[in-house]
Order: C-alpha cells, then sequence, then structure tokens
C-alpha cells in the first residue's frame, strides 16, 4: 500500500468517524433532490441531526 492510499484511506476513516461526511452526503443529496434550493448551512444541519438523536435515542442509554 503506497503512502497516499494509506493517507486516504485514514482520511476517510476519521471522515466517517466523526461524522463530518455525513454533511457532504446530506449537501449532495439535497442539491440531486431539491435542485435550485439551497441546502442547511453545517451549524442547522448539526442541530437539526442532535434533535432527531435526542428524540429518538434508539439504543443509547442516556
Amino acid at each position: 500500500m503506497t503512502p497516499a492510499r494509506l493517507l486516504r484511506l485514514v482520511r476517510w476513516y476519521l471522515r466517517e468517524l466523526t461524522g463530518e461526511a455525513g454533511y457532504d452526503r446530506y449537501v449532495e443529496r439535497h442539491h440531486r433532490t431539491h435542485p435550485g434550493s439551497p441546502a442547511l448551512s453545517r451549524r442547522a444541519y448539526e442541530r437539526r441531526r442532535l434533535s432527531r438523536l435526542d428524540e429518538n435515542p434508539g439504543t443509547r442509554c442516556c
């Protein structure tokens, strides 16, 4: 495995782990399904995401 490939793999993993890639996927999906409509800012997206997690905790303990 080349160093460049290893670096890309580590970057991908960290973005997935921290949730940063989720916002990028949201923006891409939003522009595809709602062309011409502005997407939420990253801050508004995170607020909405955390609000939904609080409303539907799933398997979280608290």
